[in-house]
């Protein structure tokens, strides 16, 4: 059937009489009983008539996310309990009769009937007690196209998307004119093919619940995937400022820092870093930062027994202290017995003591004893089990790895942007260094309140020992007093999250970056974090920058930007770096 205006070639008089629709009504119109064509377009009306028995919200995402365009629309129509609750008594008895008659004829039993009769009763104890309300729902598709192929092609692909969701659709036969009304913005239901719905249902049908997480101030990091907003985070205004990030060599984690490292130091945020590969040290250059190399030969030192400057009230600084140093000296000696654990204790008090300090007599200003001082007093115990550690300690006196622990410090904190680097230590000597560091900051930053972030790359060296990994989680748990975040960075997420340690620095850090994974590591990563299998897939098919980003209980995908002078001062990229050392040597 094809409907269309009168065409005339004679010019239309002043007063034409035509009316607002002769105005906007198309030139042609034909209508097939599978099709709809206005003027060089057609389009097809599909209804939904089959729902999945369990949704969750956003669940009709894919349909407004799809690759082309089509007009949605929905239909709600609110229905009285009294006399939804009479049918669905009426409808229970049905089922329940033919449960009884299959059970008395030794047939085996519907599973389809048993599961809708569950559902039908727990509907009806949800109305009973007013906790639900009932609604019809109805739910229209309309697939525009420029020809009948392309219409062909792009309704395969709506049925099949919303097939992958469970929806059934099926195309309005005979009634595609009834149908693209449907669709249209007038607000008639012409079809009127609803499906029942409770409240709770009906609440997950709403399409445009995408994860947004932009806060009024604070970093940007990234892009959403979700709707292309901006991720904008203040880690220091939620419950804790610490961050942990996850991911494989190669996938952007150290770009992802450094990105929030420089973006953090415009907003007047302190950063500490430690760097076990010397991967900031362009970026410290260009900030007119501290680059510190650490090692045997470097005139840079920091003394272990370092005090706080300012004593925190009702805390026994000077045992803290001890403690710590007996985890870094497990790192130096090896494993510990008890007894030798006591007397190194009472050693390290002894050497306090003998340097005027006392857990109630920490004057200022007092000098802090040296490596050596403790290595004396392990010899004037005359004792065997002494004299056993102060051997073992003895090369980090007078031998091969002496001047690195046995100095006093001469570095000062003071450089809003500060790197200490542990490139040039063997790989045995990194955990020790980064525990002396960490220890040191930590002690450094206690004396003045600042916003601070301390950046300790790859973690994992820290998590092999039992002791450096504790003294890293009491750093993460007592960081927020001390208006500090720290961000832990790892490569190795098995050996991270193999350890009680590990999961207890994820779920003491408010922010969260898990980036490009390895598969071996997705299932581990997906029980940890409760990843859904779409947040599975992101992880293991992104490219490089692409991840989940977690802040508290919101979470999005992301997609890291950086603009042109950011992304030169911290891409690590080989053939970037080689190409640019060409540019710059002519």
């Amino acid at each position: 059937m094809i409907l269309g205006r009168k065409k005339t070639n004679q010019p239309a008089p002043v007063s034409t009489g035509l009316n607002i629709e002769d105005v906007v009504a198309p030139l042609e119109m034909e209508v097939d009983f599978s099709y709809l064509r206005l003027c060089n377009s057609v389009y097809r009306t599909f209804y939904a008539s089959g729902y999945p028995r369990f949704v969750q919200p956003n669940w009709l995402e894919p349909l407004v996310s799809f690759e082309h365009s089509l007009y949605i629309s929905m239909f709600i129509y609110p229905t009285k309990s009294a006399g939804v609750l009479d049918d669905l008594k009426r409808k229970i008895a049905e089922m329940e009769a033919t449960i009884q008659t299959d059970v008395e004829r030794g047939r085996v039993i519907d599973p389809s009937v048993t599961v809708a009769l569950e559902d039908a009763r727990d509907l009806q104890e949800q109305l009973a007690k007013g906790a639900e309300r009932f609604f019809q729902y109805s739910l229209y598709i309309t697939a525009p196209a420029r020809s009948k192929t392309e219409l062909d092609n792009k309704s395969q692909l709506v049925e099949s998307t919303l097939g992958s969701i469970s929806v059934t659709v099926r195309p309005s036969i005979l009634q595609m004119q009834e149908g693209f009304i449907c669709t249209e913005p007038l607000g008639q239901d012409l079809l009127y093919l609803t499906h029942n719905m409770d409240t709770t249902s009906l609440a997950t049908t709403f399409p445009f619940t995408s994860s947004e997480l932009m806060s009024a101030e604070g970093v940007i990091y990234g892009i959403n995937e979700h709707n292309d907003s901006l991720i904008i985070y203040d880690r220091f205004g939620g419950e804790n400022a610490n961050s942990v990030v996850l991911a494989t060599a190669g996938s952007g984690k150290s770009y992802f820092v450094k990105l929030e490292a420089l973006r953090s130091l415009m907003l007047g945020t302190e950063v500490i870093v430690i760097d076990p590969e010397r991967e900031y040290a362009d970026l410290a250059k260009a900030v007119g930062g501290d680059y510190i190399s650490f090692s045997s030969n470097s005139p840079v030192k920091i003394n272990p027994f370092d005090l706080p400057e300012v004593a925190d009230r009702g805390e026994d600084e000077l045992g803290r202290k001890i403690l710590s140093l007996i985890g870094f000296l497990k790192l130096v000696l090896g494993d510990l017995n008890s007894q030798e654990a006591a007397i190194l204790d009472r050693a390290l008090n002894t050497t306090y003591r003998l340097k005027g300090i006392t857990s109630t007599n920490m004057p200022a200003g007092a000098e802090p004893p040296l490596m050596e001082d403790l290595y004396k007093v392990l010899i004037g115990m005359e004792d065997q089990i002494a004299n056993s550690l102060a051997v073992r300690l003895e090369r980090f006196i007078k031998g091969s790895l002496s001047g690195i622990f046995s100095t006093h410090s001469n570095i000062k904190l003071d450089n809003p942007f500060t790197v200490f680097s542990v490139r040039e230590l063997p790989d045995q000597l990194r955990p020790l260094a980064m525990y002396l560091i960490l220890d040191y900051v930590w002690t450094k930053i206690r004396r003045e309140l600042k916003k601070r972030i301390l950046v300790v790359d790859e973690a994992w060296y820290m998590m092999k020992y039992p002791d450096s990994a504790a003294f890293l989680v009491e750093m993460v748990k007592r960081s927020r007093k001390y208006f500090l975040g720290v961000t832990t960075i790892s490569q190795d997420v098995e050996d991270f999250l193999g350890t009680d340690r590990g999961k207890e620095i994820i779920s003491n850090s408010a922010m969260q970056v898990l980036l490009k994974q390895a598969p071996i590591s997705v299932e581990t990563l997906g029980q940890v974090f409760n990843l859904s299998q779409g947040e599975k897939r992101i992880l293991q098919a992104g490219s490089i920058g692409q991840g989940l980003f977690f802040a508290g209980n919101t979470h999005v995908a992301m997609r890291v930007v950086a603009s042109e002078e950011e992304h030169n001062l911290i891409t690590t990229n080989p053939q970037e770096l080689l190409a640019r050392k060409k540019v710059d040597n002519g």
